[in-house]
């Protein structure tokens, strides 16, 4: 569906900004080109077949997805090299092993030899004819799941899949989440720590005679900040299609980067309040508050022009409710009413780009002069 101008989208709406979608992409092609590794992204941002496709246009290795609904949809994209890289549940064994049965390269993870064993009895009950390829992530930060790397459980885990007629052994991973709340310095630092911990992991796996195919590392600000990956075959990162408030804060970004945003409309004016209030709330914009507590703090998202798309002072939505805003001046500097009749347009940028997304089924896709040129779909749910 295609819509003539941004002045004729209903609000509030999810807008996505074609060229500044483009330029991110091609930027971390270019940083996975240059640190010799290939490019896994993380489709759990976008979910939308059209991103994708820019992606493997650019040159993705394959693709990470985060629910099995992703996997389904992406696969009937033709996108067949897909990695659901969260801690499997088994009890979604027959999905995975539908999709694997039709031909999709559907790579599954688990963190403990617990899970491991549980996810094995299910792919065994499966039956399939194809084995299931299965990878265990590596805690090295102790930022969110992943196996001790230093004990035992991960080999035996590894020796499982690999034992089993049911499943095979696809390699290791790590996650570097702790990047977010790291200084670029630190995000580099952190990179070759996960490094470190993949190749010892990678030696004693060897050690134990078990083959070790991919080496997988991710984070948007990890990769974007390392000095080097040895070792690594692949790298995942999501958030860098999109950017959002918080990578800019972080230096992962520059607010020019952000590509995504709300667009909602002025629907009163309180002089007395100097505030404006719109009409995207916290369930247009998430109520993630993520900025929060950091000097780049931009309440639930800055308030943008919207023909240009840059910020307007220091306009910031300031509290929400479900399905209003508040904006306000950060320095408590008047708003200028007179500006912002009501039915004037905003562009909002998110806090977290994934998060915002989620609520909205669907991108108004616009071109360098704001007009509105397609609709992107985008699958939600699980």
């Amino acid at each position: 569906m295609n819509v003539n101008a941004i002045g004729d989208i209903e609000t509030p709406a999810l807008i996505l900004d074609h060229a500044k979608l483009a330029a991110n992409i091609v930027r971390m092609a270019a940083r996975a080109d240059e640190l010799g590794v290939a490019l896994r992204p993380h489709l759990k941002t976008p979910k939308s077949a059209p991103v994708a496709q820019m992606l493997a246009d650019a040159g993705a290795n394959g693709f990470c997805v985060s629910t099995l609904r992703e996997a389904e949809y992406f696969f009937a994209a033709d996108h067949h090299d897909l990695f659901y890289c969260v801690p499997f549940a088994p009890a979604k064994m027959p999905r995975a092993s539908a999709l694997i049965a039709k031909g999709c390269a559907l790579t599954l993870m688990t963190d403990s030899l617990e899970g491991a064993k549980a996810c094995i009895a299910a792919a065994e009950a499966c039956n399939n004819d194809k084995p299931v390829p299965f990878a265990l992530e590596v805690d090295v930060d102790g930022y969110r799941s992943g196996a001790d790397m230093a004990g035992l459980e991960l080999i035996e885990a590894a020796r499982a899949f690999d034992r089993s007629t049911a499943t095979s052994f696809a390699g290791i991973m790590s996650y570097g989440g702790a990047s977010y709340g790291c200084t670029p310095a630190g995000a580099a630092a952190l990179a070759e720590r996960h490094v470190e911990a993949l190749a010892s992991v990678e030696t004693r796996l060897a050690e134990a005679d078990l083959v070790c195919p991919m080496v997988s590392f991710g984070s948007t600000p990890a990769i974007l900040h390392a000095r080097q990956l040895p070792g690594v075959t692949e790298t995942r990162c999501g958030i860098f299609m999109f950017q959002d408030l918080f990578q800019a804060g972080i230096g992962a970004a520059r607010i020019d980067d952000i590509a995504l945003s709300v667009l909602s409309t002025v629907i009163a004016c309180q002089p007395s309040h100097n505030r404006l209030v719109i009409d995207a709330g916290g369930l247009a914009l998430s109520k993630d508050r993520s900025t929060a507590g950091h000097a780049f703090d931009a309440g639930y998202g800055v308030a943008c022009d919207v023909g240009s798309g840059r910020p307007i002072g220091d306009l910031i939505v300031s509290e929400v409710s479900q399905e209003l805003g508040l904006v306000t001046s950060k320095s408590g500097a008047v708003v200028d009413m007179d500006h912002f009749r009501v039915g004037t347009q905003l562009r909002i940028l998110p806090n977290h780009a994934d998060m915002t997304a989620a609520a909205h089924d669907r991108y108004h896709v616009i071109g360098r002069d704001s007009s509105a040129i397609i609709v992107w779909r985008r699958t939600n749910g699980w």
